[in-house]
């Protein structure tokens, strides 16, 4: 893996109001260090001019995630673990709880994976059943759509005769 990735951030969110999915894509510094994958990469707030500064550390049986700047959090997902951390945002401060179901970590040349299902407690109460994957890839070869994916609006025009 190269030092300059894309790092996709995807996740699902089940809670009494429905279903919520975001995917975000970062530019970002991948390092390897004995056995355990780090991430580096910024993301904007709206309305700072500060990034927050976001450190990912992946391991076969946790992943951890770092943030610092006007959001600053520590968050483990370890399976079979709960974990508690308080989130930092720029409006004030509350108790985030992590109860991990399971992850799972998957390495290949040109891409690493890493999942994770937990529970989502704030202040103490449930608040969602939720997934997350992160998908590292080396900078050059990123696309926004893949080979094997037919991109948006593409319409076969023997079709429409």
């Amino acid at each position: 893996m190269t030092k300059e990735v894309m790092v996709t951030l995807s996740g699902l969110q089940l809670g009494d109001s429905g279903e919520d999915t975001v995917e975000t894509v970062h530019i970002g510094e991948y390092y390897e260090k004995n056995g355990v994958h780090y991430l580096f990469f910024d993301e904007l707030l709206e309305g700072h001019k500060t990034p927050i500064r976001n450190m990912l550390k992946l391991r076969n049986e946790k992943l951890e995630v770092r943030k610092r700047g006007p959001v600053s959090a520590e968050l483990v997902f370890e399976e079979g673990e709960v974990t508690e951390s308080a989130y930092n945002i720029p409006y004030g401060s509350f108790l985030v709880g992590v109860h991990t179901k399971g992850v799972c970590l998957g390495v290949e040349e040109e891409k690493i994976e890493m999942t994770a299902s937990y529970e989502l407690m704030v202040n103490g109460a449930h608040c969602s059943d939720c997934d997350i994957k992160v998908t590292v890839e080396p900078r050059h070869s990123y696309r926004l759509c893949k080979e094997t994916e037919e991109a948006p609006g593409n319409i076969d025009t023997k079709d429409a005769q």
